[in-house]
């Protein structure tokens, strides 16, 4: 006899799976983030002069708000699209 297989659902964002996949869209978004941060400092001059006059704290500053700014957004994004991945399965 037979055994039915059950339809594999993919994983949502409780299972490890689910935070792993999370994990990469925020880390993904990090990455963007930096690279947008470096592109701006280096095509727009009057960003890096206040750099310079902020000293190392701003700089810092500056690039952590970036980075945190995109990998929030690539994180809510990534929830977004596990979401909808889990209602069209």
């Amino acid at each position: 006899m037979r055994t039915k297989k059950s339809p594999e659902k993919s994983p949502s964002l409780v299972s490890p799976t689910g935070a792993i996949r999370l994990m990469t869209q925020a880390m993904m978004g990090a990455a963007f983030g930096l690279a947008f941060t470096l592109a701006l400092i280096l095509a727009n001059p009057a960003v890096a002069e206040l750099l310079n006059h902020g000293g190392r704290a701003a700089a810092f500053v500056f690039v952590g708000t970036m980075v945190t700014t995109f990998a929030i957004g690539a994180a809510l994004t990534g929830v977004v699209f596990i979401l909808n991945e889990n209602k069209e399965s």
